[in-house]
């Protein structure tokens, strides 16, 4: 991460309650596709993961491989005090950039336009190297510009293909039609599948 936007950054930002993008639940899009899914036995991860309501969610219909990384402690320790059950273990306290291991679902919910801009390529080519082959890579980015500078970063569909063609076959890529109110019009719903 760059130096604006470090692991002390992001504890401020929690410690403060400065978490516009915290929705404080699920949100539809990803509940719906959430709701799909067979296979219970998926190793899921969900960078800069934050309060977490998804993998709570999939906890708690009986995902139990879900894991959880964050750059700051603050929200994983959130999640720890709302999901006691949760394992522990699988409550990673790192940076996203050197996690290890092999993932048959990552879950994207603002985490990428949390990161620099700058980080893109490399958030994208990590994303493809977490993955199992076939694994994918499922959420939801902003199709907009922002205002007021970032984090959140916006962007465009037509920008994001170039960061994920190398690594990616693309399922689903289109803007969503259940996104929440405030979010409407201007998320694109994804699921790409490492080539």
């Amino acid at each position: 991460m760059t130096e604006d936007f470090n692991a002390a950054y992001w504890q401020d930002r929690y410690q403060t309650a400065r978490t516009g993008w915290d929705t404080g639940t699920i949100t539809t899009p990803l509940k719906e596709y959430f709701d799909q899914l067979d296979n219970k036995n998926l190793r899921i991860l969900v960078p800069g993961c934050g309060n977490a309501y998804e993998a709570e969610y999939l906890f708690r219909h009986g995902f139990k491989q879900v894991y959880l990384v964050d750059i700051a402690a603050a929200p994983l320790e959130n999640f720890a005090a709302r999901v006691p059950d949760f394992p522990k273990e699988q409550l990673l306290h790192q940076d996203f950039f050197s996690l290890a291991g092999s993932y048959d679902l990552l879950v994207e919910q603002t985490f990428f336009c949390a990161l620099s801009p700058e980080l893109r390529f490399a958030y994208a080519k990590k994303c493809a190297d977490l993955l199992a082959p076939g694994g994918k890579l499922v959420g939801l980015l902003f199709d907009t510009i922002f205002e007021q500078p970032g984090p959140p970063f916006g962007g465009s569909r037509e920008e994001y293909r170039t960061y994920f063609e190398p690594y990616f076959n693309f399922l689903h890529f289109e803007t969503a039609y259940n996104s929440i109110q405030p979010r409407q019009g201007r998320e694109l719903f994804i699921c790409l599948q490492k080539k």
